[in-house]
């Protein structure tokens, strides 16, 4: 399944992406890394097994002996070595796998069946790698057979062209990513833009990596508390304890903030919001204004210390960065899925619920800290509206996708929404719609049989009569 996806806009990646190369300091990294991984998994097992049956050891030692016996695996490495160097004396490689035909050649250039030398072969990956200044590229979390990997994808609009560019293998099941362009971790203070991707999984910790390095085994940073050991030495254990500085549960949404590039906001089921400086990849300030899970966050396009969130507890909360303890609220009939604000009308917002219902606020009208009533209440859908976008570059065009399988156009002009096409795209529940930055008609969608689609709008009759396309 493909649980959530990004567009990068044209030009913002790097034309020619680096190749990343492992130095000491980044190998003790993962090696921590990976020894924190282990430790937790150990120690996940035990748990799981404490008050468990003891397994009779000697039966179990017998039988394997046995089959041992039986596939004549009963030497021991040492053993099998041994015989090997006294087999391979004076034979040479001929006696590899026991094929006589077999040639070794110690010098490459010898080798006649390598036909490119080390310079054409990096000539030609940088082609394969190239990404034009026409090229939109699209991120993608997805999760097959267990396995969780970030896929970029190259999209090739006059070939109708897309293509996995390259991916990262990701630790957990991911939920949520976001786009972003500021340098962080051993990056920060580096002037110019980069491009990067922070992504939140079921882990309480948020990952942000460099999408312009192929083949990275490390993130740019993390915000949060990251795996290894406390200060005194001691094994970090898991405590779901809400703090001020770092999540303790998953990561449900994130929001980057486009004005003030540092910053990001995070959501999260351990019922808090927080705000992360991405130059210190540090928490600045933590939001307890949910009693439930908060599944949705998001900053105002134009007023940039103003965002408004989303939770289980059935409210939207708007309110001041800077301001903590004044939050206007509005209380909904069903669990918030997701918040977009409309970027042409910035002082109204859309909230997207499990009931299938899609509503439309204005935060002016609001009195003494309650939020007034809805500009229009739309029933989108016959299950959760698991999907919800603006059209950044169309006004009055919305697009909202279920877990009914359905993907809709919606047309909000004069706040009577009407509904400008439907369509079913064989991607199974849809969790995520988002429409291009760059061209005002191409939506990319996903769900859960792990398809990515990118689907031209212009092709559809009544989406261009609705917006007076030719």
């Amino acid at each position: 399944m493909i649980s959530a996806i990004q567009w990068i806009r044209k030009g913002a990646a790097a034309q020619h992406p680096e190749k990343f190369k492992l130095d000491e300091k980044e190998y003790e990294q993962v090696t921590q890394a990976a020894a924190a991984r282990l430790g937790e998994a150990k120690q996940d097992l035990a748990e799981a097994q404490k008050g468990a049956m003891e397994i009779d050891s000697d039966d179990s030692e017998a039988e394997e002996d046995n089959d041992m016996r039986q596939y004549d695996l009963g030497k021991s490495v040492e053993e099998e070595n041994d015989d090997d160097d006294e087999e391979l004396i004076g034979t040479g490689a001929t006696k590899f796998m026991n094929r006589k035909d077999l040639a070794y050649y110690q010098n490459e250039a010898e080798d006649p069946y390598i036909t490119l030398k080390n310079g054409e072969e990096e000539m030609e990956e940088m082609e394969e790698l190239q990404v034009l200044p026409t090229d939109n590229m699209l991120m993608a979390v997805k999760t097959e057979d267990d396995v969780s990997q970030l896929e970029i994808y190259v999209y090739e609009r006059e070939e109708d062209n897309l293509y996995v560019h390259h991916d990262i293998m990701l630790p957990s099941f991911p939920l949520c990513l976001e786009w972003l362009d500021f340098h962080t971790g051993s990056k920060a203070g580096q002037e110019g833009a980069g491009n990067y991707v922070a992504i939140g999984t079921f882990e309480p910790d948020i990952e942000i990596w460099n999408v312009d390095v192929i083949d990275a085994m490390l993130p740019q940073t993390i915000l949060g508390r990251g795996p290894g050991e406390d200060a005194d030495g001691k094994k970090k254990k898991k405590s779901k304890k809400a703090n001020d500085k770092y999540h303790v549960d998953a990561i449900m949404d994130m929001s980057w903030n486009k004005q003030h590039r540092n910053f990001l906001l995070s959501s999260s089921a351990d019922k808090t919001v927080k705000l992360w400086d991405l130059s210190t990849s540090t928490c600045v300030q933590s939001y307890n204004h949910h009693t439930d899970k908060v599944q949705a966050v998001a900053w105002n396009p134009v007023e940039a210390t103003a965002f408004v969130s989303g939770a289980y507890d059935k409210l939207v909360c708007v309110l001041d960065a800077r301001s903590p303890g004044q939050v206007t609220h509005w209380k909904l009939n069903s669990d918030v899925e997701s918040i977009v604000w409309d970027i042409h009308n910035p002082t109204n917002f859309y909230v997207a619920t499990e009931d299938g219902m899609v509503q439309y606020f204005d935060v002016r009208a609001a009195a003494n800290g309650a939020g007034g009533k809805a500009l229009f209440t739309l029933q989108a859908h016959d299950g959760a509206v698991s999907a919800l976008d603006v059209n950044p570059l169309i006004p009055n065009c919305i697009a909202t996708g279920s877990t009914d399988k359905m993907v809709k156009v919606w047309n909000t002009a004069n706040n009577r929404p009407s509904m400008v096409t439907s369509r079913n795209f064989e991607l199974g529940h849809v969790f995520s719609a988002k429409f291009c930055p760059d061209e005002p008609l191409e939506l990319a969608l996903s769900g859960s049989n792990g398809k990515l689609h990118v689907w031209d709008m212009k092709s559809n009759a009544g989406v261009r009569q609705a917006y007076g396309i030719a």
